[in-house]
């Protein structure tokens, strides 16, 4: 069939970032005809993921997904980029995964193929019309990633190409038991030298331990030290809003995804948790109602640079809604409200991650302070989700461009750093 066709199927570019968009054609098929897109891929750790869209071809056999809707599947409608955020666990898997790249020197790789009619399962039995790889990656050309164990600091930092010095990031994660790495390897894809911290063994959760790394990124020879900022996801954001009481970290802004200023915000909560009916244990009703005592809150009043809080609406983890509103009456009562901007998302859940990342409602998760795992309940809804992962991605590039490069330096070198990741 596919000879008698002459079908194509196209990927526009087949190799590039992962925050990059890409385009999927299908030509000569017959017009007004069913077919189902469908893209595969095979995670580190052995497990298969799949996502699919059911397109009709035009009246020139064609479709385009970029601009035509899928009329079901893992996603529906004009979705340009339903086939990476919609990627879910093929039936028969483990449960409670969450999908999360390990080795950011390799890409992403997909299988993207093209199927007669319109299909839903066993994908692997049957027969394939074409196919064609595709390549995404975490690490633009040139990018490079150092370790970093010195000072009793532990972690990776990875520097854009070219000489520098660049801007510097100190990223932290939330509450994960190993050293995540990929959103501070794209950061660096975007003109930002980004160390990624290991810093969740009970002696590192201290001011010291991050003044320390601080001081490491600081003192690089291709680092702008001036010129450093903190991104923070979950608990990493909660010790990002933290560091306005060290006299060390001095950051010209903060990012903080899916932030709570309460605290403390560690395994004491466990006893006011609660689960729902399918046994996902659900965290933010445990922070409320919000605390009046300042003293169990981070004391953003006194916050001097500029801060980006993103949030999720249907967080159902943390009350982050709730902190975010208290935060900002917080600031303004302190006067400094004009250094605060809240990006916030109906619909989207607390693991707001890179963009085209697969969402994730609920997962395995082990909580450290206590060593106890559960069945997490995230939240969010994939489509809204996803489109909010997106806009929050591009808006946090622009926030860190606005604040760690100067206007003249923003357009050159931010100019370079684009036109050197798409050269992929």
């Amino acid at each position: 069939m596919r000879n008698l066709w002459r079908l194509l199927l196209s990927v526009q570019p087949s190799r590039g970032l992962v925050d990059e968009k890409f385009s999927v054609r299908v030509q000569n098929a017959p017009p007004a005809h069913p077919l189902t897109m469908h893209a595969l891929l095979h995670s580190e750790d052995g497990d298969t993921w799949e996502a699919f869209g059911h397109y009709v071809t035009d009246a020139g056999g064609d479709v385009n997904v970029t601009k035509d809707p899928s009329l079901g599947g893992t996603y529906v409608g004009v979705e340009p980029m339903g086939l990476l955020w919609s990627q879910r666990l093929v039936p028969g898997s483990r449960p409670g995964l969450r999908f999360r790249k390990q080795d950011v020197q390799t890409p992403m790789q997909v299988r993207l193929s093209v199927y007669q009619g319109h299909q839903s399962e066993g994908f692997m039995d049957r027969a394939v019309l074409a196919s064609v790889m595709m390549e995404r990656w975490y690490m633009a050309p040139g990018v490079r990633r150092v370790n970093i164990t010195e000072g009793g600091v532990t972690g990776t930092l990875f520097l854009p190409p070219g000489p520098g010095p660049f801007p510097g990031l100190l990223d932290l994660w939330g509450g994960v038991d190993s050293l995540v790495e990929y959103r501070s390897a794209l950061l660096a894809s975007h003109g930002f030298a980004s160390l990624t911290l290991d810093y969740l063994k009970p002696a590192q959760v201290k001011n010291e331990y991050f003044e320390d790394a601080y001081r490491v990124l600081q003192q690089h020879p291709q680092v702008c030290r001036r010129r450093i900022g903190l991104v923070g996801l979950s608990f990493g954001s909660s010790m990002a809003l933290r560091t306005i009481y060290s006299n060390v970290i001095q950051p010209r802004c903060l990012v903080c995804l899916s932030a709570t200023h309460i605290q403390p915000v560690g395994g004491t909560i466990l006893k006011k948790s609660h689960y729902n009916d399918e046994n996902q244990l659900i965290w933010r009703n445990a922070l409320l109602p919000m605390p009046t005592d300042t003293s169990k809150k981070v004391d953003v009043g006194r916050l001097q640079c500029p801060l980006l809080l993103v949030v999720g609406e249907d967080d159902q983890s943390w009350p982050v809604p709730e902190s975010a509103d208290d935060m900002r009456q917080m600031m303004e009562r302190a006067g400094n409200s004009h250094l605060l901007t809240v990006l916030s998302y109906p619909r989207a859940g607390h693991l707001i991650e890179l963009p085209y990342s697969p969402h994730c409602r609920a997962s395995n998760h082990c909580v450290a302070a206590v060593l106890v795992s559960v069945m997490m309940l995230w939240g969010g809804e994939a489509a809204p989700h996803s489109h909010a992962q997106e806009d929050a991605w591009r808006k946090t590039l622009d926030f860190l461009r606005k604040n760690l490069y100067s206007m003249l330096v923003h357009k050159a070198k931010c100019s370079h750093f684009t036109k050197t990741a798409l050269k992929l």
